[in-house]
């Protein structure tokens, strides 16, 4: 690990886990969490489980980990740049979509709308809920007991009503105040794997043109870039060029951006950084623009295709056809899920089923709904 700079969140000096534990041997407090999240069962499942494409669609396009991947290798390059931590940064992307739904965000939508009576649902939540209770693997404790840094850095998200139940944890979703630097790089980090690599998955489906692209100012003056240093570039390799040019810059942006910020605040420690009213990690106003037009453009000619929208409505139906199914009788889930459904039937409910991959969900729906003649 290089020198930390004195805002960074330091192992040492963590406010700690919600079960005291001894320190670790041979790594910091931080890389335990990286490494408790890597062996979790939530964080295996999603590889099966979709970012836009529907994962048996192609085994070529991203799933939620080798997008949780790609966000704690671009996290953790501006980390170093800034001086701050990496073991959190990379704990904090690795974890940040454990609590998401099968289908993406039709799965999250149609989820939140069948739980609108029961407290709705929210993926940031569910991540939290994950790490903190339904992850069941210590003999000591529910959950993985993480440090209070890396569960901050999960929650991005909470609205004032939920942050009341959360303890210190969501503190500051009440007091206005900001989380670690640590857990800013990896909200960003987030926006620019998911938005540059919906650009290649978009290409590679052929739901969206190179020539739409060139209409979008970020990615039509790298494309340019490539295409005069290689003008015989076949469509692939140009894609990959672009892309791969694309990130380069905007993590740059975003390093020189948030060096100015910190300077200009000044920051003494983390404390310091929790106070301000305003992240310090950012882009440029410029780059900013660029990359809210390259949003609005995945918006209008991907995430609204008529394609996605099919799976979509596939999925939603899914989604809200298991809930109702599993509402009216609890007993069609595991065992374990029944019992803990006398207590809370719509939560334990909405966690069997954010808990599924895309391909369980589907399984699981035609188990349910699907009257199959079996050989004798």
């Amino acid at each position: 690990m290089h020198d930390l700079a004195v805002y960074a969140a330091h192992p040492e000096q963590s406010r700690g886990r919600q079960h005291q534990e001894a320190p670790p041997q041979g790594r910091n407090e931080f890389q335990r969490d990286r490494d408790r999240i890597i062996h979790s069962t939530a964080f295996r499942r999603l590889e099966y489980k979709t970012q836009v494409f529907v994962n048996h669609e192609g085994d070529l396009f991203r799933t939620r980990l080798t997008h949780s991947l790609e966000v704690a290798q671009i996290g953790r390059g501006i980390a170093r740049n800034l001086g701050l931590h990496e073991d959190l940064v990379e704990a904090i992307a690795l974890a940040h979509d454990l609590g998401h739904t099968p289908f993406g965000h039709a799965g999250q939508d149609e989820l939140n709308a069948c739980m609108k009576e029961h407290g709705g649902f929210e993926h940031n939540l569910q991540s939290l809920r994950v790490v903190d209770l339904l992850e069941q693997r210590y003999a000591e404790f529910d959950g993985l007991n993480l440090t209070f840094e890396t569960r901050e850095g999960i929650l991005k998200h909470c609205s004032p009503q939920n942050a009341r139940q959360l303890g210190i944890v969501g503190e500051r979703f009440l007091d206005k105040g900001q989380p670690s630097l640590e857990a800013q790089v990896a909200n960003l980090a987030d926006e620019i794997a998911y938005n540059n690599h919906d650009v290649d998955d978009g290409l590679r489906s052929g739901i969206i043109t190179l020539e739409q692209l060139a209409q979008v100012a970020i990615f039509a003056r790298h494309l340019d870039e490539v295409k005069g240093l290689y003008p015989e570039l076949g469509s692939r390799r140009l894609v990959h060029e672009t892309v791969r040019r694309m990130i380069n810059s905007l993590v740059r942006d975003i390093s020189r951006q948030s060096a100015d910020n910190i300077a200009a605040a000044a920051p003494g420690a983390i404390a310091a950084v929790r106070s301000t009213q305003l992240p310090l990690i950012g882009f440029s106003p410029s780059m900013q623009q660029e990359q809210l037009q390259l949003k609005q453009f995945l918006r209008t000619n991907l995430y609204r295709h008529y394609l996605v929208n099919r799976m979509s409505s596939k999925a939603q139906r899914i989604i809200r056809e298991l809930f109702a199914a599993f509402m009216q009788d609890p007993n069609l889930m595991p065992e374990d899920f029944q019992q803990l459904a006398k207590a809370d039937k719509p939560r334990t409910v909405a966690d069997y089923i954010a808990g599924m991959t895309d391909r369980y969900a589907i399984r699981e729906y035609r188990r349910l709904f699907t009257v199959e003649e079996q050989p004798l």
